[in-house]
């Protein structure tokens, strides 16, 4: 494992800097890079015409900037998932790339060409480098062995390199967190971004019904699809409106602000909050709200099982606190139609429910019938079943079977283990604590909603599946940094 450098104080310096790269292989491979811009961009504005040429344009300026400062490009990846996350570009070459596909490929881009050219000389990983790597070879397994169930179209193949994309950038984001401030810097980004996204769930819920609807149409113009898209509980107009901002659907709006909100959630105790007390309330506050507006009994779900951690596992005194919050919260009016819920989903008696107690059953027959590596993302092989299951754990079962499942399992039980067995080290860090407190609470989060939706693991929903592995990739940064400030430590002490 390399050793993290420290970062230079003031302004930060390039990615690639004119010094790091060898002369003549520098000229070598800028003369490369300028014959392949070419070809492509004639090849493109050939085929597609001039609105494709122009997005091409825009393609190059984007990893130019990426290339100039690579963290711009973790921020406008962060900025696509939580504010545009549906968003394409106006091109259609046989595909549609999205705005988070050109993030996320310029960060991956540009990231493989410092290692390639020379630039970046080491490679920081963490113990979870392997099990991830055994789930990625498995899913393109499953992928290649389920093609046979369906066909190969270039949507799904774009698709399923974007859960590739997703996966690795894990790697890139503990490699790029080499320092305290680089990650601080990356999770206040997340908390900005995830509380916009709130704020704008809630804007819209408050808007009339018609003029929220004519707001959220003009994003038809970037790929959102139109009509009526106001969401209600069980689609029932005479029910409740759910907030949905810009993520189409109010179960993943709900399911992106769990996670951001357990994140957020010791930012309040902490005595080194990221921002200022009254900012950090304001980020928490509308995050919380905008979950309740998404009347998504998951994320409620969700949410409290990540803040439950927190508290379980550093401020045992405050949950009588937070039970007292929520018996408070639970009079109040918006709240009775949350009991209401989980009293028929409990019980079993609405439609919804019901709904998923089917998909249940069919997904475990899927199962049974295809238990080692299941059946692929393109179909399946039987008429009397179908892939699409609201349960994250069934759905990784029925693409990549019980195989796939335990190679999850062995990722995020690595993660834990790696975290908790080196926990010893941030009761005595506050200005790591409640990064490494928050960081596992939105996964401990994301996993228990994935009892009751696939989100995080659906092809149709990129960017709630970049930003679970964004998450896992900076918990997973934070273990590693402190453990090597911990042996560094050390190493000084035996030599004095």
């Amino acid at each position: 494992m390399a050793t993290a450098t420290q970062e230079p104080e003031g302004r930060k310096r390039p990615f690639l800097t004119p010094d790091s790269v060898d002369p003549t292989k520098s000229k070598w491979m800028l003369g490369l890079l300028v014959g392949i811009t070419a070809v492509l961009g004639g090849v493109i504005l050939g085929f597609g015409g001039p609105l494709a040429g122009a997005a091409f344009v825009i393609a190059i300026i984007v990893a130019y900037v990426v290339l100039r400062d690579i963290e711009i490009g973790f921020w406008g990846v962060i900025a696509v998932v939580c504010l545009l996350p549906f968003a394409t570009l106006p091109v259609d070459i046989g595909l549609t790339p999205t705005f988070l596909d050109l993030a996320l490929g310029a960060v991956v881009g540009v990231w493989l060409l410092a290692i390639v050219t020379g630039a970046q000389r080491d490679l920081v990983t963490a113990p979870i480098a392997v099990p991830l790597l055994i789930f990625i070879l498995v899913a393109i397994f499953a992928f290649i062995f389920g093609l046979s169930n369906g066909p190969l179209t270039p949507t799904l193949l774009r698709k399923f390199a974007e859960l590739l994309l997703s996966l690795g950038f894990v790697y890139i984001i503990v490699d790029y967190c080499r320092t305290q401030e680089r990650l601080e810097r990356l999770v206040k980004v997340v908390l900005l971004t995830g509380a916009g996204a709130a704020v704008l769930g809630i804007v819209f819920w408050l808007l009339p019904e018609d003029t929220a609807n004519t707001i959220l149409n003009f994003l038809t113009r970037i790929g959102y699809p139109g009509g009526w898209v106001i969401r209600y509980i069980e689609e029932n107009p005479e029910l409740s409106v759910r907030a949905i901002g810009t993520s189409v659907d109010p179960n993943v709006l709900g399911g992106l602000l769990l996670m951001i909100g357990a994140l957020a959630g010791p930012q309040l105790v902490a005595k080194r909050p990221l921002f200022p007390r009254w900012l950090t309330w304001g980020i928490v506050g509308s995050i919380f709200l905008g979950v309740v507006l998404t009347f998504s009994r998951g994320a409620m779900f969700g949410l409290a099982a990540g803040l439950g951690f927190i508290a379980i596992l550093r401020y045992r005194r405050l949950i009588p606190y937070m039970f007292g919050g929520g018996l408070l919260l639970l009079l109040l009016p918006v709240a009775q139609t949350y009991i209401e819920r989980f009293v028929e989903g409990i019980q079993g008696q609405d439609l919804a429910t019901q709904m998923r107690f089917g998909e249940y059953q069919d997904a475990i027959t899927l199962i049974l019938r295809y238990p080692v590596i299941g059946v692929g993302f393109a179909g399946t092989p039987d008429i009397d079943l179908y892939l699409g299951v609201a349960n994250v754990y069934l759905t990784i079962a029925q693409v990549m079977g019980l195989v796939g499942l335990l190679a999850f399992f062995a990722v995020i039980g690595t993660l834990f283990f790696y975290g908790l067995s080196h926990r010893h080290i941030f009761k005595a860090r506050e200005d790591l604590d409640a990064l490494w407190l928050g960081l596992h609470a939105a996964i401990v989060g994301g996993l228990a909603a994935g009892i009751f939706d696939h989100y995080l693991f659906n092809l149709e929903f990129h960017h709630a599946v970049t930003a679970f592995w964004l998450l896992v990739g900076l918990a997973t940064a934070v273990t590693r940094l402190g453990v090597e400030e911990q042996n560094g430590t050390q190493m000084n002490a035996d030599k004095r």
